[in-house]
């Protein structure tokens, strides 16, 4: 009999939101000196630095994400590690004109839009695939929030 995956506690999301701040940091750190040589994946899966400007604050934010390619598009997910809380990058993003994102050495601006219902049906199987603790995010959230999917198209000059 496999048991439901319950939501963390908020001690629990108190402890993680502060592991993935201060190692974020590092890894933004690292990957932006090594040019993306370092500090490329999280767990098996690849990682880009999403560059946004704090919605409240004007400041420079910078954040290391999980992504997939698909086509020209860049994907990440506001999962957060499957906390009950939206990640403070997301509200930027979506406050935001364009983004930046650096695979590896390379960087380019994005607009960001959310994935329909029937893309988020092609895109998790793919996620998953890439990463396979999004299904243990997914089903830690159901019932507390969804995990959007966001498309990032690149910015035509």
């Amino acid at each position: 009999m496999t048991e439901k995956i319950q939501p963390y506690t908020q001690k629990q999301e108190k402890y993680g939101s502060w592991i993935i701040s201060k190692v974020g940091r590092w890894q933004t750190t690292v990957y932006e000196l090594t040019g993306g040589r370092l500090w490329n994946t999280f767990l098996g899966g690849p990682v880009a630095i999403l560059t946004t400007v704090g919605r409240k604050s004007g400041l420079v934010r910078k954040v290391p994400l999980l992504f997939l390619k698909h086509g020209d598009n860049v994907v990440m997910t506001a999962s957060k590690g499957g906390m009950t809380k939206l990640p403070i990058w997301y509200h930027n993003v979506v406050a935001a004109d364009t983004v930046d994102i650096q695979i590896r050495s390379e960087k380019k601006t994005y607009r960001m839009r959310e994935a329909t219902e029937e893309e988020e049906t092609t895109l998790w199987p793919l996620l998953e695939k890439m990463y396979p603790d999004y299904k243990e995010y997914r089903a830690r959230t159901e019932g507390v929030r969804s995990i959007p999917v966001l498309i990032f198209t690149p910015a035509v000059a």
